[in-house]
């Protein structure tokens, strides 16, 4: 089966390669597809964003395509930066300046009141808009300083529970047991293994 990833984001799409690993599937960047406009997300939720880019990006290629949305949700902030972390700093703001934004704005939260979550929604479509999401979730804390080399986004800093290293601390083959993508891409193996195509969803 071939399915096109709706992202330019490399280290996310080798992200999800990487835990597809050995599926009989076929994933297509849409770096091959140099024409396909660019779907803003702005939608309120992590599976509106998903779905509007997957939807559009199915229909405008003709191909099935999954789209990914995800996130970093932060108890003390009221669930910032949440559908925004990949901008919290800015529209044009990088991983180092979104990061320094969050330590900032929880500078005076203490160690016990850190704790978040980060979010996955991965959304399928078909050219003809038929659709299937699939969520992963994992919580943590925040820390106060970024430590690590690996990974992105918000990985230095975040302390996934049960472990007293970061994400990006960690190797990819650790991170890919716990993460909140690697959960989602495990569903949506889970899926198409158990149907093997895309199938309405309620």
């Amino acid at each position: 089966m071939e399915i096109v990833v709706a992202t330019r984001n490399k280290r996310k799409l080798e992200e999800i390669t990487r835990i597809a690993a050995g599926w009989v599937l076929s994933l297509h960047s849409l770096a091959e597809f140099p024409g396909c406009p660019e779907v803003e997300e702005d939608g309120v939720t992590f599976e509106a964003n998903a779905l509007k880019k997957a939807v559009f990006v199915a229909r405008w290629s003709g191909k099935p395509v999954l789209a990914d949305d995800s996130g970093l949700e932060v108890d003390a902030l009221g669930g910032a930066p949440g559908v925004r972390s990949s901008r919290y700093a800015g529209r044009d703001a990088d991983d180092r300046k979104n990061v320094e934004k969050l330590l900032g704005a929880l500078r005076p939260v203490p160690a016990e009141q850190r704790g978040g979550r980060f979010v996955c929604c991965l959304a399928l479509a078909s050219p003809d808009g038929v659709t299937r999401t699939f969520l992963g979730e994992v919580r943590g804390r925040i820390g106060t300083e970024p430590r690590g080399t690996n990974g992105f986004g918000y990985d230095p800093i975040f302390y996934p529970e049960g472990h007293d290293r970061t994400f990006a601390e960690m190797s990819a083959a650790e991170k890919d047991t716990v993460s909140h993508r690697a959960k989602a891409v495990r569903e949506l193996g889970r899926y198409l293994r158990g149907d093997g195509g895309i199938h309405r969803c309620g």
